[in-house]
């Protein structure tokens, strides 16, 4: 048993002062607040909030970041970048990569992770002795760097979508795919004996541009009871090859399929009509907007107040990891609102906070998770107020000026994983760059 103190709290009626938190057997056994610090209290700085959960990651892309500028480009261009690393790619060299970019996470108040995990096969698309060699890598990389992990293995069948239907996988696109969704299905079964208690199996459909329509719905059988995310309409092009092809949207062409719900997040959700909107708000599906990508692709502003009123739950990812701070996504998707609608106050902190936390764990899957309260996993992100960005601030504020910097302290199921501001596996700087040099050798 060991219990913590803090001078603010972010607990589930909002921020009280005089915090003490009691962990036992990596849960909280009590939460309390106006309390002074008992003697034996870990005395922490500022304000604690619960983990943070990043809902939608691409691992190996962090070693895109600062080589995708030189010359403008659109998503398509650096898709084709993106492809070129993907093919350098081999399972200890990703472990090494993914371990790193877990630890930069959990430095930024990272809990937990959903790694929309795609990469599978060798260059050639044959398998490995092992077919989930990638997905063991990635497991044993978040577990070493002490975060929980929800690996949403990924259907990729086709490479892309035209006038004529689906396109068939290019040369680079070969490691990614399974030839079917039944396909998919078999490998993917032999990893649910890689389920523990910080690990869970989920899944993803690439996108309908990579599924064809036939196949979606046994991909949606298959996840049933288990978290399940796809991107949409991250692009018009997409919109308009679903509607030239198919005559619908890509949410309407999902649903027809069977997905939405709980349990189902749309990744991105950046163009959608108005009646998409409303299935999203009508089904309780989840929502992910990663708004750094999102700007950095060039992708568009997405409908998030929108999404919110009709009764989507907004949640929050790093996608491209072009910048890993999951505070800087939250104060974006409210400061990226308010250049879309000319208005201010669209997402209150309470709602940021939400995203981050509650709603961003129970989409992944771990709904005992997210809340600062009795009976939850004893997660916690411990922010400082005496920072040149948080000094003066009010602790309600702090979600809308502090960053991944002014993280102090983070616990995962009641162990320290960062302390002072410093992972416990070091220099982690040092292990990025290790890990990533390789790669553009």
């Amino acid at each position: 048993m060991t219990s913590y103190w803090a001078p603010y709290g972010w607990l589930p009626g909002g921020v009280a002062e005089q915090v003490r938190l009691v962990a036992e057997g990596g849960r909280w056994a009590r939460v309390e607040a106006g309390t002074p610090p008992a003697d034996q209290d870990v005395r922490l700085p500022g304000l604690v909030l619960p983990g943070f959960a990043n809902t939608h990651c691409h691992a190996f892309h962090r070693a895109l970041r600062g080589r995708t500028h030189g010359d403008g480009g659109t998503f398509w261009t650096w898709r084709d970048r993106m492809y070129a690393l993907a093919r350098r790619l081999e399972p200890e060299g990703y472990y090494r990569l993914a371990r790193a970019v877990y630890a930069e996470m959990a430095l930024a108040g990272v809990t937990v992770v959903g790694e929309f995990h795609y990469l599978h096969h060798r260059a050639d698309g044959s398998r490995y002795p092992d077919p989930n060699a990638f997905g063991h890598a990635l497991l044993r990389a978040a577990g070493d760097a002490g975060i929980r992990i929800t690996l949403l293995d990924t259907c990729y069948l086709s490479g892309g979508l035209g006038p004529a239907g689906h396109l068939p996988l290019e040369e680079v696109q070969r490691r990614f795919g399974d030839g079917s969704a039944a396909g998919w299905q078999q490998r993917v079964a032999q990893l649910a004996q890689a389920e523990s208690d910080g690990v869970r199996i989920g899944a993803a459909i690439h996108s309908v541009r990579a599924v064809p329509a036939g196949e979606l719905g046994p991909v949606v059988v298959a996840a049933a009871g288990r978290p399940l995310h796809v991107h949409v309409s991250e692009q018009p092009v997409e919109n308009e090859a679903t509607r030239g092809y198919y005559g619908c949207t890509p949410t309407e062409l999902l649903a027809a399929h069977g997905f939405g719900g709980p349990l189902h997040t749309a990744v991105h959700a950046t163009h959608l009509s108005d009646d998409d909107i409303a299935l999203y708000g009508r089904t309780g599906t989840n929502v992910s907007f990663c708004p750094t990508t999102e700007r950095d692709l060039a992708d568009g502003i997405g409908p998030a107040p929108q999404l919110a009123a009709a009764g989507a739950p907004i949640t929050l990812g790093s996608d491209q990891n072009a910048s890993v701070d999951l505070l800087e996504e939250a104060r974006a998707l409210e400061l990226d609102a308010r250049l879309a609608t000319l208005q201010r106050g669209r997402f209150s902190p309470a709602a940021l906070v939400e995203a981050l936390t509650r709603a961003g764990h129970a989409s992944l899957g771990w709904p005992d998770a997210g809340q600062l309260a009795p009976g939850q996993r004893a997660d916690l992100v411990a922010l400082r107020l005496d920072t040149v960005r948080t000094a003066g601030a009010l602790p309600e504020q702090l979600v809308l000026v502090a960053g991944a910097a002014d993280v102090d302290t983070v616990l995962v199921d009641g162990r320290v994983v960062v302390s002072g501001g410093r992972h416990v596996l070091g220099d982690v700087a040092g292990l990025l760059a290790e890990a990533i040099a390789p790669l553009w050798a």
